[in-house]
């Protein structure tokens, strides 16, 4: 399968050219995105230093929090050990973010722009020209940047999430995702064409480490409870990988089991037993143990099966089914698909993220040049939005958590 399948946005392979040159980040967008860390040099310092970066909501549960002995070194303990997004609940806003506006941004991979809503009105506020083909919204691993992943311009651009204005873009080869190690150290770049797995410093975006991969199409992934791998998602190889973060190597590969598949998203359960990856073409989830990375199994969800997003009770999973206009919900307890929702006149759901309350799932139209709210107790639409064209990886912002891992807001 080859990256001209991804539609409507078209990526082909090119032989690689520089990148235009672009103005260093300004020393004021510097200081928006990941503040310096002691930790880069002494994990004991480091894990002081992200205690102090990344306060939690609920000071008491912080206070009962303790790292667990093999954990990722400087990586904030988690609140609850059962339950990776326990600091995810509504409410539980990092002082960093709790005076930022609510909005939500909406990358248009084919009209160069973030669309910028108000979801109190459902109204667009903003647009915000930015480079060419914006893939995602990404919060920082501090919360004081959103980055922009401009794809085929070859940079980031950031977004103050207070002022909402964009600053200057920084150089950044192929871009098409972006996450950041638990302990804040790096940025990893998902470089899906170049066939790289890109260690970046988190402060600088200066190169540390590339690694390599022999899949195509890197594109998502999530981070074990431990912080110490992650699985990343191969989109146009239908392959998995499992990488070592400290090391910054790849350790394990495996082809899923599904003639033609296209894995797209990747959400750890609460209890970080599993992982569950979307495929799109194979039309569900693949359910995996990601410590021993044995052959998974497979769970039918929907047509064009892509966005996985965990609720604030971390009792249930909305899956975005793009080809059939539906969104599944996953109960983990049960195990099992416990309802359907579907878009009145259909719609192409794809990316998106849950509001700070849990009560409202925004999802972007890919096919369709708009954005959907819909609730999240009843699944009833509660707006259709026009955006631009080809709207993908949105980012509903500030959301609950003490430090972000990346993607569209994947919060501990």
């Amino acid at each position: 399968m080859t990256p001209t399948t991804r539609t409507p946005t078209t990526r082909t392979p090119a032989t690689r050219t520089p990148a235009p040159r672009t103005r260093v980040f300004l020393a004021t967008a510097l200081l928006l995105a990941l503040a310096p860390l002691a930790g880069c040099g002494d994990d004991t310092a480091g894990s002081a230093a992200h205690q102090a970066a990344a306060p939690s909501a609920s000071p008491k549960a912080a206070a009962h929090a303790k790292a667990a002995p093999d954990a990722l070194p400087g990586m904030p303990p988690l609140l609850d050990p059962k339950d990776v997004y326990a600091a995810d609940r509504p409410g539980m806003l990092s002082p960093v973010v709790k005076d930022f506006p609510s909005r939500v941004y909406v990358p248009n991979t084919e009209s160069d722009t973030v669309t910028v809503i108000d979801p109190k009105t459902y109204k667009v506020t903003d647009t915000i020209p930015v480079g060419r083909q914006p893939q995602h919204v990404v919060p920082s691993w501090d919360l004081k940047t959103l980055w922009v992943n401009n794809d085929k311009g070859n940079s980031l651009t950031p977004i103050d999430p207070k002022t909402g204005k964009a600053g200057e873009p920084v150089d950044v080869h192929d871009p098409y995702n972006l996450y950041f190690t638990p302990n804040g150290k790096y940025a990893v770049v998902m470089a899906s064409l170049d066939r790289e797995l890109v260690f970046r410093d988190a402060h600088t975006m200066k190169t540390v480490h590339t690694e390599p991969v022999s899949c195509y199409g890197v594109n998502h992934a999530d981070f074990s409870p431990d912080g110490r791998y992650f699985i990343v998602s191969c989109e146009f190889s239908g392959e998995l990988l499992k990488v070592d973060t400290e090391r910054m190597k790849v350790v394990a590969k495996q082809k899923l089991p599904f003639d033609g598949a296209m894995p797209q998203d990747v959400k750890i359960a609460p209890d970080g037993g599993r992982f569950y990856i979307a495929d799109m073409k194979a039309n569900g989830m693949w359910v995996l143990d990601g410590d021993s990375f044995a052959r998974p199994t497979f769970l039918p969800t929907g047509k064009g099966c892509h966005g996985l997003y965990v609720g604030r009770d971390s009792r249930e999973m909305y899956i975005s089914n793009r080809g059939e206009g539906t969104v599944s919900v996953f109960d983990f307890k049960k195990n099992e698909l416990t309802k359907k929702w579907h878009l009145p006149d259909g719609g192409s759901p794809d990316m998106g993220g849950v509001s700070a309350d849990g009560e409202v799932l925004w999802l972007s139209g890919r096919y369709d040049a708009e954005v959907y709210a819909i609730d999240t107790r009843t699944g009833k639409q509660l707006a259709r939005i026009k955006v631009g064209k080809g709207p993908h990886g949105l980012a509903v912002y500030p959301q609950p958590g003490r430090y972000s891992l990346g993607h569209t807001g994947v919060f501990r």
